[in-house]
C-alpha cells in the first residue's frame, strides 16, 4: 500500500462564473470564492479544482484562454488569486487550477503572431493546412462542438485546426517550442504556489501525422486520429521530467475516450507520467448510437460493469477519480438518480457510491446540496456554445423537431451544471445582488446552502460525515473491491477489504423497496451500520428503502 495525500483526498471543483458574485455584476468571480472558504472549510474537502480564471474572450466560458498568465478581468486580479490562494492554504486546503493547453484562444498573441507572419517564430504555433487539392477542407473530421474542425483564415489564407470552437485554435504540440513555453507557463503558477493541474482534453494534443480523413463521408468523427495519439506518453513524461517530477504536484488528466489499457499506462507511477485520470465512459451509457445527443435510459448492469471495470483494471496499477458530475455534465441527481420524490435520499446514495469506491472523489459545486438540472423552456435561456451550435445545426439548418432538441439540451446540456450556485432562499439565491449572467434554478427556494449547513440530516450534513469518514478510515482509500451481484437490476453491492476489516456497501438505485439476499460469508459475520442515509430508524436486515444506501462493518466474516 502505496500512501500518498492525493489518493486520500476529496477534492471539490468551483466553476467560479457561477460560483459567488462578490460585486453584483452578475457573474461570480474570485471575491466570491474568497467569501466562502469557511463554507468549504466546513464541508471538509481537501483540495480545490478551480476551471480556468485566466484572460479569456469566453467564447467557451475560460477555456477559450487568451493570456496563461493573467486573470480574466470578470474574475478579479492576481492579487485577488493571490489572495485566494493564501486563504485556502491557511485552512489546509490545497488549489489544483485547470491546464488548458490542447488549443488557446484565437485572440491570444501566439495566434494572432502565427497568422501575421507564416515565417515568424509563432508560425508553426498551431496547426496550418492548406486546402485540399479539390479546393476542400484539408480533411472531413467533426467538431466536438458541431461543424467541421477547420476554419479559413483570409489574412493567412490557410486552414487552421480547431477540434472543439472556431475561436480555440489547437496548439502544434509537435513543435519543440510550443511545449517548452507551455512548461514555462506551467512553472510560473507552481512557482506561485498551485499544488496541481487538472489538465483539460489533455489526452487529444498529440495528432497523427498527415491528419487523414476518416472515410469518404463529407464529415465524419477522425477522434481515432488524435485521441491518446502516437506522442502523447512522450509528450507526458517529457512534461513530468520538465516541471512535475519537481514539484510537490497533484495532477488529473481529463481523457476523452481514453481505455483502461492506455490509462493504466498513464497512471502507473513507475512511467512518469499523470497520477490520475477522467474517464468517460460512464458518462456514455445513456447516449444512444447517435451520441450524447441522442438519450436512452441507462440500466444499473451496465453501469456496475463499467464501474468494476474500471476499479478492477486500475486496481494494481493506476489509480481512479471518481465523479458522476462536473462543469461539463448534467446533475448527477437528475441523471442517475431521482431529482422529484427521493431526491435527498438518492443524492446521499450516489454520495455514498462516490466515496466508498476505491479512487480519489471530485465533488462538483452544488453536488453536496442535491442540486438538479434546470429546464429552461427558451434556447434563449442557454449559454453554452456547445448546446447552442446543436441547437442552430439541427433545429435552424436541419429542420429537427424544437421540442425534441429542446428536450434533449434540458437532460444533456453543460448549462445543467453552470446555474449559480444555491447559497440561499434570498433573491438570485443569494448568488449576485444584480441580474444573473444565466439564469438561477428556480428550486432554491427550497434546496440552498444556508438550510442545509444548519441541517445535520441534510444532503450536505451527510456529505460532511462521508468526507470525514474517508480521513478516518484507510480502508476506503486502499481497500481491495468486490463487486457482488452483477447483474442486480436495483442493487449495487461491493466490499471493501483491507486486512482483516471488510466493509460492505449496499445500494438501492429504485424507488421501490428492494430485498437484498446477504452473501453467506457476510451474513454470519458481526455487521455494525456505519452509515446510511436512512438512518437505523425502521431499517430492515432484508430490504432497502427506496434509494436506500448502508455502509456496513463486517467483523469476524467467514470464508
Amino acid at each position: 500500500m502505496e500512501r500518498a495525500s492525493w489518493k486520500e483526498a476529496v477534492v471539490y471543483q468551483i466553476y467560479p462564473r457561477s460560483f459567488m458574485d462578490s460585486n453584483g455584476d452578475g457573474i461570480g468571480d474570485l471575491r466570491g470564492i474568497i467569501m466562502k472558504l469557511d463554507y468549504l472549510k466546513e464541508l471538509g474537502v481537501d483540495v480545490i479544482w478551480l476551471s480556468p480564471v485566466y484572460k479569456s474572450p469566453n467564447d467557451d466560458n475560460g477555456y477559450d484562454i487568451s493570456d496563461y498568465q493573467d486573470i480574466m478581468d470578470e474574475f478579479g486580479t492576481m492579487a485577488d488569486w493571490d489572495e485566494l490562494l493564501a486563504g485556502l492554504h491557511e485552512r489546509g486546503i490545497k488549489l489544483m487550477m485547470d491546464l488548458v493547453v490542447n488549443h488557446t484562444s484565437d485572440e491570444h498573441p501566439w495566434f494572432v503572431e502565427s497568422v501575421k507572419h507564416p515565417e515568424g517564430e509563432y508560425g508553426d504555433y498551431y496547426v496550418w493546412r492548406d486546402a485540399a487539392p479539390d479546393g476542400g477542407l484539408p480533411n472531413n473530421w467533426e467538431s466536438f462542438f458541431s461543424g467541421p474542425v477547420w476554419e479559413y483564415n483570409e489574412e493567412r489564407g490557410q486552414y487552421y485546426l480547431h477540434l472543439f470552437s472556431k475561436k480555440q485554435p489547437d496548439l502544434n504540440w509537435e513543435n519543440p517550442k510550443v511545449r517548452r513555453a507551455v512548461y514555462d507557463m506551467m512553472k510560473f503558477w507552481l512557482d506561485k504556489g498551485v499544488d496541481g493541474f487538472r489538465m483539460d482534453v489533455i489526452n487529444l494534443i498529440s495528432k497523427v501525422e498527415g491528419l487523414p480523413s476518416n472515410g469518404e463521408a463529407p464529415i465524419a468523427d477522425g477522434s481515432m486520429y488524435y485521441v491518446d495519439g502516437p506522442r502523447i506518453h512522450e509528450f507526458l513524461r517529457e512534461m513530468n521530467e520538465e516541471v512535475l517530477s519537481k514539484y510537490d504536484v497533484m495532477t488529473v488528466g481529463e481523457m476523452p475516450g481514453v481505455t483502461v489499457e492506455e490509462a493504466k499506462k498513464y497512471t502507473a507511477e513507475e512511467r512518469r507520467e499523470l497520477q490520475m485520470i477522467f474517464q468517460f465512459e460512464h458518462m456514455r451509457l445513456d447516449g444512444g448510437p447517435g451520441g450524447k445527443w441522442d438519450i436512452v435510459p441507462w440500466k444499473l448492469p451496465q453501469f456496475k460493469a463499467v464501474m468494476h471495470k474500471w476499479q478492477i483494471g486500475l486496481a494494481e496499477k493506476g489509480w481512479n477519480s471518481l465523479y458522476l458530475n462536473n462543469h461539463d455534465q448534467p446533475r448527477m441527481v437528475s441523471r442517475f438518480g431521482n431529482d422529484g420524490e427521493y431526491r435527498v435520499p438518492s443524492a446521499k446514495l450516489l454520495g455514498t457510491l462516490l466515496h466508498t469506491l476505491k479512487g480519489t472523489p471530485y465533488v462538483y459545486q452544488g453536488e453536496e446540496l442535491g442540486m438538479t438540472n434546470v429546464k429552461f423552456a427558451m434556447i434563449d435561456d442557454y449559454k453554452d456554445i456547445e448546446s447552442l451550435n446543436m441547437y442552430n445545426e439541427r433545429v435552424t439548418h436541419g429542420g429537427a423537431d424544437p421540442g425534441t432538441v429542446m428536450a434533449a439540451i434540458q437532460t444533456r446540456g453543460r448549462d445543467n451544471a453552470r446555474t449559480p450556485m444555491q447559497w440561499n432562499d434570498g433573491d438570485y439565491a443569494g448568488f449576485t445582488t444584480g441580474t444573473p449572467w444565466i439564469e438561477v434554478n428556480s428550486n432554491y427556494v427550497t434546496i440552498n446552502a444556508e438550510q442545509q449547513t444548519r441541517d445535520p440530516d441534510s444532503v450536505f450534513g451527510y456529505y460532511r460525515k462521508l468526507i470525514a469518514l474517508r480521513k478516518e478510515h484507510l480502508i476506503l482509500t486502499y481497500g481491495d473491491y468486490e463487486l457482488l451481484l452483477p447483474d442486480h437490476e436495483t442493487i449495487y453491492a461491493y466490499t471493501r477489504t483491507l486486512g482483516e476489516e471488510t466493509w460492505l456497501i449496499v445500494l438501492n438505485f429504485s424507488t421501490e423497496p428492494t430485498v437484498f439476499d446477504w452473501p453467506p460469508k457476510l451474513a454470519n459475520g458481526e455487521k455494525s451500520l456505519i452509515i446510511g442515509n436512512y438512518g437505523e430508524d425502521g431499517m430492515d436486515d432484508a430490504q432497502w428503502r427506496p434509494y436506500e444506501a448502508r455502509v456496513y462493518s463486517i467483523k469476524q466474516a467467514i470464508g
